[in-house]
């Protein structure tokens, strides 16, 4: 029997204000940033960017929107929720990002060893194709394989915390499965459907012995646009399907993420 039937989730997300010292009015030199908590153990977060709250009470597979960020390095801070100035941060780091790309800082690993890593996304698809990348951000878990159910490997040999590089597909829908490299299965992934003019990333979190996949679509080229380097060549954000806020009390994010969910079987 199937181990997992695929369902589609509605992601809410609240956001907590946007500073004005984080963000700038040039949009030449800016980056997108999004935050995913990706820490199976870990509770709820506030992140700050340079000492101002970005995101505040951000739960286990919760993932903002992108952000933009001025270009260059920056100070993150990530604190159990409504713990700053009463301990200190469990992710103190610095983060570098470039003018016109487009990143997911994750919080990774158990809380003992929590890390943030930091991925390049992408933001162009040929015009007509879907493009979808698997990370494997599960620790404790073994290497695997994603591909259609009892047929050749689409992404091989992925080990926590690796970030396969992205594969162009046609769009549609597919019966995928995530297995361990020697073929067992570990997640049934069918019905799985790739809308044409998207890039996803499709990222393993949870444990080993509750895995799931939280499939988040980078960027939606929209119709007429032509592909392009950088942010897909579009210079108004209404264009790109990937909204952020700018100086919002809160944001609510939903209906952009879907969850496979593992199930026991029949």
């Amino acid at each position: 029997m199937k181990k997992m039937l695929a369902s589609i989730a509605t992601a809410v997300l609240l956001l907590g204000v946007m500073a004005t010292s984080v963000f700038a009015d040039d949009h030449g030199d800016m980056a997108m940033v999004r935050i995913l908590h990706a820490s199976p153990d870990a509770p709820a977060v506030d992140v700050y960017v340079n000492d101002e709250a970005v995101v505040e009470g951000a739960e286990f597979k919760a993932a903002t929107d992108y952000m933009e960020v001025p270009a260059g390095e920056h100070k993150v801070e990530i604190y159990a929720a409504g713990t700053k100035g009463d301990s200190d941060p469990v992710i103190s780091t610095n983060v570098t990002v470039e003018a016109g790309m487009a990143y997911t800082a994750a919080a990774i690993n158990n809380l003992e060893n929590i890390e943030l890593k930091a991925i390049a996304d992408s933001m162009e698809v040929t015009e007509g194709m879907s493009k979808v990348r698997v990370g494997h951000l599960i620790p404790g878990a073994p290497a695997v394989d994603v591909g259609p159910i009892g047929g050749d490997a689409l992404f091989s040999g992925a080990e926590f915390p690796m970030v396969t590089d992205y594969a162009e597909l046609d769009p549609g829908t597919y019966d995928l499965e995530v297995r361990t490299t020697d073929g067992t299965q570990l997640l049934d992934l069918s019905g799985t459907m790739l809308e044409a003019n998207t890039v996803y990333s499709a990222f393993a979190v949870g444990t080993a012995d509750s895995p799931e996949i939280l499939l988040l679509k980078d960027y939606t080229m929209m119709p007429n646009e032509m592909p392009d380097t950088g942010m897909g060549g579009a210079t108004d954000s209404a264009n790109s399907a990937l909204p952020y806020a700018l100086g919002l009390g809160a944001l609510v994010l939903a209906g952009g993420v879907v969850f496979f969910r593992r199930r026991s079987e029949a």
